[in-house]
Formats: C-alpha cells, sequence, structure tokens
C-alpha cells in the first residue's frame, strides 16, 4: 500500500528467513568479523582478475542463504541484486551460475535496500514466493574503476572512503509466522544533487539524500524517530553521518547522535586506515545482512530503519564534468 508520497507500507510483513555474508581479507580484520558466514583469505578468491573475485563474493552470499533455508534455487522465483562494475557484470555472472529469474539492479551503494524494498513488494502482493536480494562490491576493482588502481599507491584524503570487500543476500519469503525479522515498509528516495563534484568525499555527497529520505519516511509514516530502536545510514563515513545529523536538525528532526549509526563506521576498527569509514554497494548488505539482523535475533533490537545510500556517478559523469547525483532507499525491519 502506498503511504504518502513516496513510502509503501508492506501488510503481509515478508519474512528474511535466512542470510548469507561474504568479505574479503581486510574484513576479517575488521570490528564485525565474527558476523560473516565466509571471510576470504585473499583478494583474488581463487580467481585471476579482481572482477572475477567480485562475482564469487556475491555466489557465496546467496548460496549460503540457501543452504541456511534448506531451499534449492528452484524454490526461488526471483533474484534481484546489483555492485558497481560496469554493466552490473559481477552480479549477472553470479545470476547466470544460480540460475533463478533475475532483476539486475543499479543503484550504487543503495542497491541493497533497493533489492529488499523491490523484493518485499512482489512479496507482498504474491507476486513471489521467495526472492533472494543482494548487493556485492570489491575493493580492488572498485577502487580500479572509480578512484585510482589499488597498484596505483595514490595519496587518499580524510574525507575519502574505503571500499568493503563484501556481500550480503537475504532470503525473502512470504510470512510464515515464525519469529524471522520482517520488513513492513519501505521508503524509495529521489536523487538529490548539491553541486558536489569530489570523489573522495562520497559521504558529503551522500548525506543531503540521505536525509531527504529520513524525513520524508517520519513524514509519509507519520512516527517519531523514537519509534525505531536505530536509524542506520549505509555508507556515509563519519563526515557524511555528521553532515546528515545537522541537516536533519534544520529540518527539525532531532535524532539522538546514539540512535543513528553508519554501516561504513560500524565495519571497521578505529586502528584500519579506513579514512572517513567504509563504502561500497557490499557495505551496507554485509553489515545488515551479519550485524544488524543478528543483533535482532539475539533480541537486542526490535525495530530499525536501514536507509543504504548512493552516488550515482560513473566514469562517464566525470568525464561530462557532472556533478555527483546521490539517492537513498529507507527499509524498515522489525522483529515479530
Amino acid at each position: 500500500m502506498l503511504k504518502g508520497k513516496q513510502s509503501w507500507v508492506f501488510s503481509q510483513r515478508p519474512a528474511i528467513i535466512a542470510t548469507g555474508v561474504t568479505g574479503g581479507p581486510f574484513e576479517a580484520n575488521g570490528h564485525l568479523a565474527d558476523d560473516f558466514d565466509l571471510l576470504h583469505e585473499d583478494l583474488w578468491m581463487g580467481e585471476d582478475s579482481y572482477e572475477k573475485a567480485h562475482r564469487v563474493l556475491m555466489e557465496g552470499a546467496s548460496r549460503t542463504a540457501l543452504r541456511k533455508a534448506e531451499m534449492e534455487k528452484k524454490d526461488v522465483q526471483f533474484f534481484l541484486g546489483g555492485d558497481l562494475i560496469n554493466q552490473i557484470t559481477p552480479t549477472s555472472l553470479s545470476a547466470r551460475s544460480l540460475e533463478i529469474p533475475y532483476f539486475g539492479l543499479f543503484g550504487a551503494c543503495s542497491t541493497s535496500m533497493e533489492g529488499l524494498a523491490l523484493g518485499s513488494f512482489m512479496i507482498n502482493y504474491g507476486g513471489a514466493n521467495a526472492v533472494i536480494t543482494g548487493a556485492a562490491s570489491h575493493n580492488a576493482a572498485v577502487e580500479k574503476q572509480f578512484r585510482y588502481p589499488t597498484e596505483y599507491g595514490g595519496q587518499k584524503p580524510p574525507t575519502a572512503q574505503w571500499t568493503v570487500t563484501g556481500a550480503g543476500a537475504a532470503l525473502l519469503v512470504q510470512n510464515n509466522g515464525g519469529n524471522d525479522p520482517v520488513t513492513t515498509a519501505a521508503t524509495i528516495g529521489k536523487v538529490v544533487d548539491m553541486g558536489v563534484t569530489d570523489p573522495f568525499n562520497m559521504g558529503g555527497a551522500m548525506a543531503p539524500a540521505a536525509a531527504d529520505t529520513i524525513y520524508n519516511h517520519f513524514q509519509d509514516m507519520q512516527i517519531e524517530p523514537s519509534y525505531y530502536d536505530l536509524i542506520v545510514t549505509g555508507d556515509l563515513g563519519k563526515i557524511g553521518r555528521v553532515t546528515a545529523l545537522e541537516l536533519l536538525k534544520n529540518k527539525g528532526l532531532i535524532i539522538p547522535d546514539e540512535q543513528f549509526q553508519d554501516c561504513g563506521i560500524l565495519i571497521y576498527k578505529e586502528d584500519q586506515p579506513v579514512q572517513s569509514g567504509g563504502s561500497g554497494a557490499g557495505c551496507s548488505a554485509s553489515v545488515l545482512y551479519g550485524h544488524l539482523l543478528n543483533r535482532m535475533k539475539r533480541g537486542e533490537l526490535k525495530k530499525i530503519l536501514m536507509v543504504a545510500t548512493g552516488a550515482l556517478l560513473s566514469p562517464l559523469t566525470v568525464q561530462q564534468n557532472e556533478s555527483i547525483p546521490c539517492i537513498a532507499h529507507a527499509v524498515a525491519i522489525e522483529m515479530p
């Protein structure tokens, strides 16, 4: 059901019955290592290119979710996923091996919640009985496309963020009356572009989009921020998080500092050289489908609002001297 201007309410409350989370060696040394199902020892992952390794991350996360749910791929109607590489090739190659009808999505780092929102909509209205949705990123592949190859060793400013090598996938089904987390609502963001052109300040570029979606979620749903235990952004990092809080305050929406967290800050330890924090399509996917849902299942959290943010730039936009258009999608997740 449409509520307000840009939100959906899922009356059937689709259930996330299983997840899969994979990561790389840098994530294995991070703060949330215990929440990953599989951590690879090197960035190559047995492949001869980083892009092929990127595919391995998404395949592994999806197959892990299926295994946990004791389901076969033939039992799943649709696979919704995406990444940051040209024409989302790694995810498409994952779909080739999964052999599940496929919707390829591109929302940059907002892809994880774009997929969860669309998958929930399908399940809610009987368009599917089971859907796998997820997103992935690979540090060496993504950095090569959007900044500099890691071998180049370019100096990064404090505003820069570290692309997460990771993937998160969720198996979403019709509500079975169990104790699994459920999706209750989603707010679809609109493109917000404040004229930022610096690819080393993604958090600052995406913060206005995050604030816009969060504000409109509460306007549409007619609830207060206190309804949620946590409001978590995808990968604003330290700079973007502070900026988003200030923008929301200017809109009259006050969110306590401890209630507003960011996946890009949560995933790594303080002594890891990630500048402002983590980023990448796999950042919010791996933190949500690993760490945050684990906390919900342990009873530490009852209701969260997950807001994945994305910078919709590409090599083409840079060549055309365009600024960075940004977007954010939010999904509300609750325990029964």
